[in-house]
């Protein structure tokens, strides 16, 4: 029985060895998940200035500031 369970864990540590990734592995994975993640943030500021153009969502006080800056100047009053 101990025979077996050496042979178990020999076999299994084996496997582990199998699923390791080189480093160029990973930077590929890193620079394809970096892509991912920036092309959805594109498409989400893009889709949330196309609702604030269509007057679907309001803007918040960054935006409004960027957008229309003569409502912040203090010199009018």
């Amino acid at each position: 029985m101990g025979e077996e369970e050496k042979q178990k864990q020999k076999q299994k540590h084996e496997e582990n060895n199998n699923n390791s990734l080189t480093q160029a592995q990973f930077l590929s994975w890193k620079t394809q998940k970096a892509a991912e993640a920036s092309a959805k943030k594109a498409e989400a500021s893009r889709k949330r200035e196309q609702d604030i153009a269509a007057g679907l969502v309001q803007m918040n006080g960054r935006e409004l500031f960027q957008h229309q800056p003569w409502l912040f100047d203090n010199n009018l009053f």
